[in-house]
């Protein structure tokens, strides 16, 4: 049975699973019907210790689907958000990621050919789940319930290294500045 989590809340994944290699991580959302389109889209960044990407190969997007030694890869953008489950979902290979990444970031954010007046407060019902790979079982989830009517991007969450574990914490921070303003704060070259 998968733990539900709270905004800050950490779960162990390598204490749950002893020996996990790699996880499916889903993202979710509903938007609200409303002038335009909206067209949301998931993005994951490797980080170093010192929380920035290890080199711009390791932002994963629509426009770039894998890191290069293919340890997080993103399964495809989906345009309309319809239909039941998750409307994007990255994959990661622990066991392949280079020994210098120490967490990877999830992030969504609003396509900017959608103007700056849409924002996350056309999105309801947002979540993150962290599946084990091998089983299709769900580990954990977060659901997203804040208020985030003037951002336009938003980190949901994030798997860590501590002590030879991997763990994924719940975070839910909006950005008003977009993907842009996410990929420059962890080192992205935009």
């Amino acid at each position: 049975m998968a733990v539900n989590l709270t905004k800050g809340g950490n779960f162990s994944l390598t204490r749950n699973e002893p020996g996990i290699a790699s996880v499916v991580v889903g993202l979710g959302w509903k938007v609200n019907t409303g002038p335009g389109d909206v067209d949301l889209d998931a993005s994951a960044l490797v980080l170093g210790g010192d929380g920035r990407v290890l080199s711009d190969e390791h932002f994963v997007f629509f426009n770039n689907r894998a890191t290069p030694e293919n340890s997080v890869r993103h399964t495809g953008d989906n345009k309309t958000g319809e239909g039941d489950g998750d409307d994007e979902q990255i994959a990661v290979d622990f066991t392949l990621l280079p020994a210098q990444a120490e967490s990877v970031v999830f992030v969504v954010s609003i396509h900017d050919e959608n103007g700056p007046a849409i924002t996350f407060g056309r999105v309801r019902d947002a979540y993150i789940r962290v599946v084990h790979q091998a089983t299709g079982v769900e580990m954990c989830r977060f659901e997203l319930t804040e208020d985030a009517h003037d951002q336009t991007a938003m980190v949901f969450g994030q798997l860590y290294r501590r002590e030879g574990e991997w763990k994924f914490r719940a975070i839910g921070q909006g950005y008003a500045a977009g993907l842009a303003g996410i990929a420059k704060d962890y080192g992205v070259n935009v």
